[in-house]
């Protein structure tokens, strides 16, 4: 895929050239000149050069239309991980080696699935990747900072700050009430109570919760903890969210409703990594990663 990016004056309204433009182009600039009577447009495209071409055609209805600085440029990703050669030996009697050379890119926005055989080291790199656990070899970038040889607080500060946790389990404390749980990561950054409470109230509502805040736990259904457990891992406004697996606890129909809200939490540019072993839920993911015998097996969108 390449970008285009141009300016043109045209008669054609904005209206018009919306409908006339399939590829729904990001207008970043419309001005009206008054006395030619026409629109000058600055747009960006994401679309091959054959549909650029084919749009230019399309959209130069008329011999006094103008284009203008017509550049094509290539993107420029934006990874926020990336790992090389990463493995991970366990030394319980005999050695266990769990990863073997992982090379890994994630694109920032990017939501991807992870999926395996039990055994397979999908859990080992979810938990290096959450800075839960170190590796032996290899070099991982969290938004383009070195995770090696991290102290505990350290790493707990980058936990804290930088990745978002959402379990199978919900890992929600049973004697704290919702509000209490959604605010629980702004207490370790030192917000104040009212505050870190407020901000938990707003957490709820987005996702549909903000009458249950004093809710307990053990008065909540599946989904309703799960959605909980979500919106506390968005409090903190974090780099990228970690979930393993997140609707293995669910019922089909609480396990649709789940993957729509992560999937809406994406689209508001969120990086997602999520463990799964149900091909359904990755199939709502928009890369599938498959790892066997502690390797990336398959890679594909």
């Amino acid at each position: 895929m390449s970008s285009l990016i141009f300016i043109f004056e045209t008669t054609l309204s904005l209206t018009k050239l919306i409908k006339n433009n399939e590829t729904s182009p990001l207008f970043l600039c419309v001005k009206k000149n008054k006395t030619k009577k026409k629109y000058s447009f600055i747009l960006v495209l994401s679309v091959t050069k054959a549909e650029i071409y084919r749009l230019i055609k399309k959209l130069k209805t008329k011999p006094d239309d103008k284009f203008t600085n017509f550049v094509f440029h290539k993107h420029k990703k934006q990874m926020i991980i990336k790992l090389r050669g990463i493995n991970k030996t366990y030394n319980n009697g005999a050695p266990l080696h769990v990863l073997k050379g992982i090379d890994l890119d994630i694109e920032r926005g990017e939501m991807v699935a992870i999926m395996g055989a039990s055994g397979s080291g999908k859990s080992t790199l979810l938990n290096i990747l959450g800075i839960l656990d170190t590796y032996d070899s290899g070099t991982y970038y969290l938004d383009n900072q070195l995770i090696k040889d991290l102290s505990e607080s350290r790493a707990a500060e980058l936990r804290n700050r930088m990745i978002g946790f959402i379990f199978q389990s919900f890992n929600l404390i049973s004697f704290k009430n919702a509000m209490e749980n959604v605010a629980l990561p702004l207490y370790y950054q030192g917000i104040s109570r009212k505050k870190r409470n407020a901000m938990a109230i707003e957490y709820l509502d987005k996702v549909g919760l903000k009458d249950w805040a004093n809710h307990m736990p053990g008065e909540m259904s599946g989904g309703q903890k799960q959605r909980v457990a979500i919106a506390r891992a968005l409090i903190a406004k974090p780099q990228v969210i970690l979930a393993d697996e997140p609707t293995g606890a669910l019922d089909s129909k609480t396990t649709v409703e789940v993957m729509e809200l992560l999937r809406e939490v994406n689209r508001e540019g969120m990086s997602m990594i999520i463990v799964t072993h149900e091909q359904s839920v990755a199939e709502t993911t928009n890369r599938i990663i498959h790892v066997k015998d502690g390797v990336i097996e398959k890679d594909y969108v």
